[in-house]
């Protein structure tokens, strides 16, 4: 896979991703005020319980990141399907 094809595949995952994190957050706002009747408590608002504000936490968190999960593999799938390439691995590699 040559450079440009590792950037593309970069890019078309990170586009991805980003989208996905937006909605997934959006939903995960309209499930809580679903379920609770009320908004999202603020972390930052001293008057929100730590439970409150964990609890919102754990749920935005959660789902989040399943979203994100779907969606790189949505992604990955996606781009080997078009170019025939697999995608290319979009985790950081630290040398020591």
């Amino acid at each position: 896979m040559g450079t440009t094809d590792k950037l593309m595949g970069k890019v078309y995952t990170g586009v991805i991703g980003a989208v996905t994190t937006i909605v997934a957050q959006r939903l995960v706002t309209l499930a809580w005020k679903t379920i609770t009747g009320k908004e999202p408590p603020s972390p930052t608002n001293p008057e929100t319980s730590a439970a409150a504000a964990v609890t919102w936490v754990v749920a935005s968190g959660i789902g989040v990141g399943v979203a994100q999960l779907f969606a790189q593999r949505f992604a990955a799938r996606h781009w080997h399907n078009e170019t025939g390439l697999d995608a290319p691995d979009s985790t950081i590699k630290v040398k020591v």
